[in-house]
């Protein structure tokens, strides 16, 4: 079980992408429940009921819906932040997911086009919207929330894109460093999570062909984890809080693999 730290987001405010279930809305909680202000965006409407979950523990949360795959949407939701709390400390880029699991060659472009606009664009287009205000503030951190998956099977397009994201997260923490902003990301493997309430849009498998596509990678992310298990969603979201927090403050351009040993 992960040790919380109360008061380690005292007069934080944190902004995490994809909040309303998985890993964003853990991450959520976790900083709530240590002190720090929580902005929670997603495009689902189910954001907001998550919201009101934590509000109810008497923790300064709100929730704004936005389409992040748009910059306009990005925008928007740094300024909800912005408008509520006066700040930004905190970006965490939760926000992706794959949608296709198959060989590379069945994957149509609009689907390619799909998977990049989810699992990389949402997370270059939020960094693009809260940088001004970080390089205003004179301080902040962006963490990125990759993928064990750039070495992985079935799913090329969401591999490219966390690579990119990792790419992305190296150059940022270069170009940025001299504002006294810190970018750095987590690297989950295969997560244990509920069902979710809103679902990535995966096709289910419609027969004994895409089943085995699809049990494929589930085989790959097992057997490339040395603990040879998926992770729980607490084991992930610790990292991403660790790496948010003044406890990094000399750690940044780095992507800490969070899979059981898989690097990655």
């Amino acid at each position: 079980m992960s040790t919380f730290h109360p008061g380690r987001f005292d007069g934080k405010v944190v902004v995490v992408t994809g909040a309303a279930q998985g890993i964003g809305s853990a991450v959520a909680g976790r900083v709530a429940s240590e002190g720090g202000s929580v902005v929670l965006v997603d495009r689902a409407e189910l954001v907001h009921e998550t919201a009101g979950e934590l509000r109810s523990t008497g923790a300064r949360v709100t929730s704004v819906t936005a389409d992040l795959e748009t910059f306009s949407g990005a925008e928007a939701a740094v300024s909800a932040a912005v408008e509520e709390f006066g700040r930004v400390d905190v970006l965490v880029n939760n926000v992706g997911g794959a949608i296709n699991f198959k060989p590379f060659t069945e994957f149509t472009d609009t689907q390619i086009r799909a998977e990049i606009d989810r699992s990389l664009m949402t997370t270059l287009y939020a960094c693009r919207a809260v940088l001004p205000q970080l390089v205003q503030q004179g301080s902040g951190v962006i963490v990125n929330v990759s993928s064990a998956a750039t070495r992985g099977i079935h799913r090329i397009p969401y591999s490219a894109a966390k690579g990119a994201v990792n790419a992305l997260t190296a150059s940022l923490a270069m170009e940025y460093a001299e504002h006294g902003i810190r970018v750095v990301a987590t690297a989950p493997g295969g997560t244990e999570a509920p069902p979710r309430k809103i679902p990535r849009g995966t096709p289910t498998p419609q027969n004994d062909v895409e089943q085995a596509w699809h049990q494929a990678h589930i085989d790959q992310t097992i057997n490339s984890s040395l603990l040879k298990r998926y992770g729980t969603l607490g084991e992930q979201a610790a990292p991403i809080v660790f790496l948010a927090s003044d406890e990094a403050s000399n750690i940044t351009g780095s992507v800490l693999p969070v899979a059981g040993g898989d690097l990655g």
